[in-house]
């Protein structure tokens, strides 16, 4: 393959590797000499530390301190050299020890020392620079000066000896660095070949699922996330099974299918034998008092006026009814779409409140409904304003008692409760399962009275059902509250 995954793997690990064998290998080969400088100083500094302190004490000649000063010397390669106030050589570490007698003079004594090319630490008692010898041309590091007892020392470390350390192993670690990234590539191309022949099994199983053939599986035995990937597969492959089997045997859905259609069918039937039934009244009202105008009963201007005035009130009725029954014909046929869109409960109530703050005045009805911020909600704006006005000019038709409606809206988990609540008298138990259903009337004589259809309360069911949302009633003994519940949230809206 071209693109292939094992290429790419051992590619990515290959690069990988030598990239962090060069850089080791330059940090080696920048920071590795100073290093090495840096401890040497701080070996020389505890050399110091130790003869200093034998010094004081008188242990020089000592058999320990002579163990303990080879130590030094051989473990640290550091050549010493100690003299007494008179330049009388106290202790050695080299047999031909005038060259450093003779340097320790110098720096004593402060002779030119024009080969040094570095000082690394000046104090009362001692100095440490890097000096080049003329006669060798090698570098070494010198720390020289006055113990404690006025005996006089040189410590002198050649750098060459460092610097072919640190050449040493940063060859060392280039050979090692390319065996290594050879042994690496191959171990990284055994190691892909092993992760990708179950990839390649896959894509030959997904080949053979594409050409609908599902007899093949995936037989992988391990526990990594590629047997995980074949077993869905495999699941894949029996789900993808049983839906072909299931869409072979549609013939079944088609029998579902009739019979919805003749329940909608019953449903037209329904809907038209409850309209003729709901629109008879209201025709016969109009006829009745539309012949009595023609026929001349009453002559004087106030009655015709009467008569014209219950004609123009059942004809509005009516026009009121046409258009509920309107509305709940497209929610229970689902012709009328839901647009989900995200706005403020809280403003809608209290502008339509705003609007209805007269009637409530001329009816003598207290209002209640508390200051709430803004809410926002996920629902269909123009279902939401049809509900709650039918909630609200529900409690204003039935309120009684106190005259108290009384709005409230409850803040819950990712959902808000608009409630309606008017006092008066409860709901029958025998009504409350009825009372979402097309012109059910608890009270059929009040609601002919205010002109109600029955048709409200199937309305607020319709398109709460629509937009999958819960709503119900609650009987009080001084009252009924009706309520609804929206979204806050638009992850919750299914």
């Amino acid at each position: 393959m071209k693109f292939s995954i094992r290429k790419q793997f051992a590619l990515v690990f290959g690069f990988l590797m030598m990239g962090t064998i060069l850089l080791c290998w330059f940090i080696n080969n920048t920071f590795l000499e100073r290093y090495y400088l840096d401890n040497k100083q701080k070996v020389m500094m505890n050399a110091y530390q130790i003869i200093n302190t034998a010094s004081n004490e008188g242990a020089i000649d000592s058999d320990a301190f002579d163990i303990e000063f080879q130590k030094i010397c051989g473990k640290n390669n550091i050549n010493i050299i100690l003299l007494d106030a008179q330049t009388r050589t106290i202790k050695t570490s080299m047999n031909d020890y005038e060259v450093l007698s003779r340097q320790l003079l110098d720096y004593l004594f402060k002779k030119e020392q024009p080969f040094k090319t570095k000082m690394l630490a000046n104090e009362p008692n001692y100095e440490m620079c890097i000096e080049l010898d003329n006669r060798t041309q090698l570098e070494y590091i010198d720390m020289w000066g006055i113990l404690d007892n006025g005996n006089l020392f040189l410590f002198r470390s050649p750098l060459e000896g460092i610097r072919e350390s640190v050449s040493l192993a940063n060859r060392f670690l280039a050979y090692v660095g390319v065996g290594s990234a050879i042994f690496s590539a191959f171990i990284i191309l055994l190691v892909s070949r092993k992760i990708t022949e179950p990839i390649m099994e896959l894509t030959r199983i997904s080949e053979r699922m594409r050409h609908l053939d599902f007899d093949a599986k995936y037989t992988g035995n391990s526990k990594t996330e590629i047997a995980l990937l074949g077993q869905n597969i495999n699941e894949l492959s029996e789900a993808l099974e049983t839906t072909i089997s299931e869409l072979k045997s549609a013939n079944n859905e088609l029998e579902r299918d009739i019979e919805k259609k003749n329940k909608i069918d019953e449903m037209r039937k329904e809907f038209l034998s409850n309209v003729s039934h709901e629109l008879k009244t209201p025709i016969a009202l109009i006829q009745g008092y539309a012949e009595g105008l023609k026929e001349g009963i009453n002559e004087d201007a106030e009655s015709r006026d009467f008569y014209c005035e219950v004609i123009m009130d059942e004809a509005s009725k009516m026009n009121d009814m046409v258009k509920k029954l309107l509305t709940l014909n497209q929610l229970e046929f689902g012709n009328d779409a839901v647009t989900v869109e995200r706005f403020d409960i809280t403003a809608l109530i209290d502008n339509y409140l705003q609007s209805a703050a007269i009637l409530c005045r001329q009816k003598e009805i207290r209002l209640q409904k508390a200051e709430y911020p803004s809410i926002y909600v996920w629902a269909d704006e123009f279902m939401v304003e049809e509900v709650f006005g039918n909630y609200f000019s529900n409690a204003v038709n039935h309120v009684a008692g106190d005259k108290v409606i009384d709005v409230k809206l409850t803040l819950r988990e990712n959902v808000v409760r608009v409630s309606v609540f008017n006092t008066g008298l409860p709901i029958p138990e025998e009504s409350i399962s009825h009372i979402w259903e097309k012109f059910y009337k608890v009270d059929k004589a009040r609601t002919r009275k205010y002109g109600g259809s029955g048709v409200g309360l199937s309305i607020v069911k319709a398109s709460m059902d629509a937009m999958n949302q819960k709503y119900g009633v609650t009987n009080y003994t001084n009252g009924v509250e009706f309520w609804f519940e929206l979204d806050t949230s638009k992850e919750n809206y299914k």
